[in-house]
């Protein structure tokens, strides 16, 4: 058997944001030991981003068996059936099929053991729903094609650099909601697999995982709501009974500071911007979005396809080349 390892498999996301150029970046910027990888995407916009840049990376449109050795000479891609808008700023529903096409067959890819590794450049949801995407964002996506092949459905995302590690537990759904979607049993089955997760691909004997409150001062007792009292505590002493790590619910407001970092490994918050304001604002340009509970890897920028820069040559690439690196350590 062959001790080469099968490169990773990098999704174009939305053809008219930033990730035909993120990619055409990392692939220039890679450094000694980095780990090679190919684009799932349509050729006319990788092309379209490399006339606008001057990265000298060569494009080399290759199949899936090819790739690997085609990354030594320039950035290989493997085409897609669907066409894509080669104009960056202008999103266009009529690519929606394009990258959908790229996520499944980069999925795919991974589950047939031709690549190690998912890495996924941004996608736009409002373009994806104006062509009739049913999913609310890239994570539950993931889940169902991970149920189609028969591994669980059930994904967490996190945001994970070296400064802070946050997992939301309710993620894209209003606001107003997450409350009520705030569960004891959503609780248990997101710190689980958390745990199971940062023992089996992070390395770590005992994860330190720390709870979040859901209102203002975690709830004062009482006073200011009793989801801390009612939901989350309960959660947090069922799971410590199992042995995890888990301590909370914490003042969302006195939990990210330097100090506060040291006490945990990864933070639990309970809606959306309560984790992902402090992990953007600590790292956004070395936060990468990694999916637990999948069957397989899966790392991403933590940012969007920014169709305002566009087409202009300024994407900063860190984000990216971080993801990449770390499905390379998580897959060895």
């Amino acid at each position: 058997m062959s001790s080469v390892r099968p490169p990773l498999a990098m999704t174009m996301g939305d053809p008219a944001g930033i990730g035909p150029e993120l990619a055409l970046k990392a692939r220039a910027r890679a450094a000694p030991g980095d780990p090679p990888f190919f684009v799932l995407a349509a050729p006319e916009s990788i092309a379209a981003a490399a006339r606008k840049l001057d990265v000298g990376t060569l494009i080399i449109e290759t199949d899936l068996e090819g790739a690997a050795s085609a990354f030594a000479k320039g950035l290989p891609v493997v085409p897609l059936e669907n066409r894509a808008s080669v104009e960056p700023g202008r999103p266009d529903p009529e690519s929606a099929a394009a990258t959908i096409e790229s996520i499944k067959r980069a999925v795919a890819a991974v589950q047939n053991g031709v690549a190690r590794a998912l890495v996924t450049n941004p996608i736009a949801k409002s373009v994806l729903y104006a062509s009739g995407f049913p999913f609310p964002g890239h994570t539950e996506f993931l889940g169902e094609l991970a149920a189609k092949w028969g591994g669980p459905s059930f994904p967490v995302m996190m945001i994970w650099s070296e400064a802070l590690a946050v997992v939301p537990v309710t993620i894209h759904i209003p606001l107003s909601e997450a409350p009520k979607a705030l569960t004891f049993d959503l609780l248990l089955k997101t710190a689980r697999i958390v745990d199971r997760e940062m023992r089996a691909r992070f390395g770590l004997a005992k994860p330190r995982l720390a709870f979040a409150g859901l209102n203002p001062h975690a709830g004062e007792g009482g006073a200011m709501g009793r989801e801390e009292i009612d939901v989350i505590a309960p959660a947090i002493a069922a799971l410590r009974e199992e042995g995890i790590a888990a301590v909370g619910p914490l003042p969302a407001d006195t939990m990210f500071h330097a100090r506060a970092r040291e006490g945990y490994d990864v933070a639990l918050a309970m809606y959306h911007d309560q984790g992902l304001i402090p992990a953007k604002t600590l790292a956004f340009d070395e936060g990468v979005n990694v999916t637990l509970g999948l069957p397989f890897v899966r790392t991403s920028p933590d940012h969007g396809t920014a169709f305002d820069i566009a087409g202009k040559g300024i994407a900063n690439p860190s984000s990216l080349i971080a993801a990449v690196r770390l499905a390379d350590r998580l897959t060895r």
